[in-house]
């Protein structure tokens, strides 16, 4: 998938200030798209600039088409190759936490919104939180895997820890994922479902940006006890509590302009060539890859 830069790596790149940066951008001498409230540079539109800068020739128009995945499971690059495979558009990646990526693809940011959100009061992922989140627009939820989620502690399971409350009754240290991100909300609602506060938790307000950087906190010594997802686990050396088997799905508006992407996306998640890459990455559930989890008439 395409390369994007943030204006500070550009104004590093090009050694100029960032202001320099952002004169060009305002001049629309250098184009730029946002993810968020980031502004990015793709790769494609930086060359370009730099080989008009250095040759005095006339800009090239930046390509329009581009699609923006939201999410930061690897299964959202594999599914950027083969769309652009499938049909010659640039993909670029956002690695936004599932809240904010559904609020991109709300405020037109993002055209595919990643999400992975537990919704305690009926037991489910994702479907309440789109019907209320994107009550005035028309939209698809497709499934792109299901995957285990659970906690992560440190090998042998010094504690003893098998569920949420053995983190209160062992006054075990928490290491907390970001506000917005899926593992976050699983965990809040878990606290909520139990009755638990999070003062009660020790360590909730440290925060980490990812799954990895979670499980290398405890597998590190500075937390016993962490949230995230089985894959990970794999890779540090953590021990993998299971606590429920998520629903790790992706959500599109539904234009007349997207149309043919959604039936693109269908077809390639739906593809006996998809499913097998996914498993081969281990750890992932493709029983229901593909499927239309909700859709507004």
């Amino acid at each position: 998938m395409a390369q994007s830069y943030t204006v500070e790596e550009v104004a590093q790149l090009l050694k100029v200030s960032k202001l320099t940066i952002y004169d060009l951008v305002k001049k629309e001498q250098l184009p730029t798209f946002r993810v968020g409230r980031q502004m990015r540079i793709s790769h494609e539109d930086l060359q370009a600039y730099i080989q008009q800068h250095k040759t005095g020739a006339t800009a090239v128009s930046p390509t329009k088409d581009k699609i923006i995945i939201g999410g930061q499971d690897i299964v959202l690059d594999m599914l950027g190759k083969y769309i652009e495979h499938q049909t010659g558009t640039k993909t670029l990646r956002s690695y936004e936490g599932s809240f904010n990526g559904i609020m991109a693809l709300y405020h037109g940011e993002c055209d595919i919104a990643s999400l992975h959100l537990y919704d305690g009061d009926t037991n489910t992922y994702n479907t309440p939180y789109v019907k209320k989140i994107l009550v005035s627009h028309q939209y698809v939820l497709i499934n792109l895997v299901k995957r285990e989620a659970g906690l992560y502690v440190q090998q042998g399971n010094p504690l003893g820890i098998t569920t949420i409350e053995d983190i209160v009754t062992t006054k075990a240290t928490f290491i907390n994922r970001e506000k917005g991100s899926g593992a976050r909300a699983l965990f809040d609602e878990k606290l909520r479902i139990h009755n638990i506060a999070p003062s009660d938790i020790k360590g909730y307000d440290k925060e980490q940006l990812s799954h990895l950087d979670v499980a290398s906190a405890v597998a590190n010594g500075h937390a016993d006890v962490g949230i995230g997802i089985q894959k990970t686990a794999k890779l540090i050396n953590v021990e993998f509590i299971p606590l429920i088997t998520e629903r790790y799905d992706i959500v599109l508006l539904k234009t007349a302009q997207t149309a043919a992407l959604i039936q693109t996306i269908k077809d390639i998640l739906r593809s006996l060539a998809f499913k097998e890459e996914v498993v081969a990455l281990g750890h992932y559930d493709t029983s229901l890859t593909g499927e239309v989890m909700y859709e507004t008439l």
